[in-house]
């Protein structure tokens, strides 16, 4: 949670960095999310859409066959359950969040909205809020995300958006929020941004924490249920962080759960050329907040890499900075090899295709669960974020997994 004495701070990350320009709107934001997004009618109206749009509360399923695959010396090491945000009207956790600023964008009297997206999931659960609320759409992405994530292009399209392809620096997501934020400061008057990750200037990381951790409270909730015991880890992947951060925000007051992030190695960190951006960052600031970023030493950002889209982002929300710096939350990382071969395992053993991000998180499952068993004596239980699904990955899937 951020710091009760210095609101939009978590530790010492998080704040403002941007021009004086969007300083107004921003405290705008923040006013109208005390104002409006706290209160009880907000709350009643956007878990209702949440039930009756988005398919929520979504399962937590078990994965008997999964625990088995993970676990070849056949120890029993782990119960495995997926919290099943694939299961999401627009097959993401995206759209809780979407459906929460579309919403909070108009009783704020926008007339516009804008996103950035990297995978395309934001963003087609971005576009579905606006045509849902009616409003006019716009959804920056970057070229190369829109090779890709085809799919999701033609989603956002039929769904009534305009995506632009963004051409500079990666021509992947960061470029993507750069151009959003250029847009934003143009247009602040008319103009809500509906930013995806728990990442970016005040209010923002919270926001969005709050409006995922839906995720969480459910999975909570529905683990005391189904096992009569709180789990012992819970596994999310992490690019920006909204998806681990909403799972996440249900277990960080219970010192039993240990909280594990998963991310992106890309080519092997020692490559150089990966999105591990807590495992091998700076602290530093991009997109408005000071969290954990790929930079040299003189604080030039440098270009990421992902076989995941969404993961393909050289800064992280500034709540997972402080969540690795004190200790309550660890951080691994996965290669594109390594996701891969999970996606694979989960689709063969449970029948399941997870989106290329989530198959990150699956990588490692088998590594956290040995270490949690040997330090807890005992077979263990796990919640995976199950983020998404694996639709829009299709062609990278058929071209890499395919008859191998």
């Amino acid at each position: 949670m951020q710091d009760a004495q210095r609101p939009g701070y978590f530790g010492q990350y998080g704040g403002r960095f941007v021009s004086e320009t969007l300083l107004f709107a921003l405290d705008e934001l923040a006013r109208k999310v005390d104002e409006i997004v706290k209160r009880d009618a907000f709350q009643t109206e956007w878990r209702g859409l949440l039930t009756s749009y988005v398919g929520r509360p979504t399962p937590l399923t078990e994965t008997a066959r999964l625990a088995r695959a993970i676990d070849p010396a056949g120890k029993h090491l782990a119960r495995l359950f997926l919290k099943r945000e694939d299961l999401c009207h627009t097959g993401a956790h995206k759209i809780n969040n979407a459906i929460g600023q579309a919403l909070l964008a108009k009783k704020m009297g926008k007339r516009r909205i804008i996103a950035e997206t990297g995978a395309g999931q934001h963003g087609v659960a971005t576009a579905t809020a606006c045509a849902m609320f009616d409003l006019p759409c716009e959804v920056y992405m970057g070229s190369e995300d829109v090779r890709r994530q085809a799919p999701n292009v033609g989603r956002m399209k039929l769904l009534g958006a305009k995506v632009i392809p963004v051409e500079s620096g990666s021509r992947t997501l960061k470029d993507a929020m750069n151009e959003a934020l250029r847009d934003w400061v143009t247009n602040v008057d008319t103009t809500y941004y509906c930013i995806g990750s728990a990442a970016g200037p005040h209010p923002y990381p919270e926001l969005v924490a709050m409006l995922q951790s839906v995720i969480g409270e459910e999975a909570r909730a529905q683990s005391l249920t189904q096992t009569g015991s709180l789990p012992d880890g819970a596994v999310a992947c992490v690019g920006g962080g909204s998806n681990a951060i909403g799972l996440f925000r249900g277990f960080s007051s219970d010192a039993s759960v240990a909280l594990y992030g998963v991310e992106a190695a890309g080519h092997g960190i020692a490559s150089g050329q990966h999105a591990a951006t807590l495992t091998a960052g700076r602290v530093g600031v991009l997109h408005g907040s000071k969290s954990y970023v790929l930079c040299d030493e003189g604080g030039q950002i440098q270009e990421a890499h992902s076989i995941s889209a969404g993961l393909d982002y050289p800064g992280v929300g500034p709540e997972h900075a402080h969540l690795k710096d004190s200790g309550r939350a660890r951080y691994l990382s996965a290669t594109d090899e390594e996701a891969l071969a999970a996606a694979r395992m989960v689709a063969r053993t449970e029948g399941i295709l997870p989106a290329l991000e989530t198959a990150h998180a699956f990588a490692r499952v088998g590594a956290i669960a040995r270490e949690l068993a040997e330090a807890r004596g005992r077979p263990v239980t796990l919640v995976v974020c199950s983020s998404g699904r694996g639709d829009k990955d299709l062609e990278t899937y058929l071209s890499r997994l395919v008859d191998s």
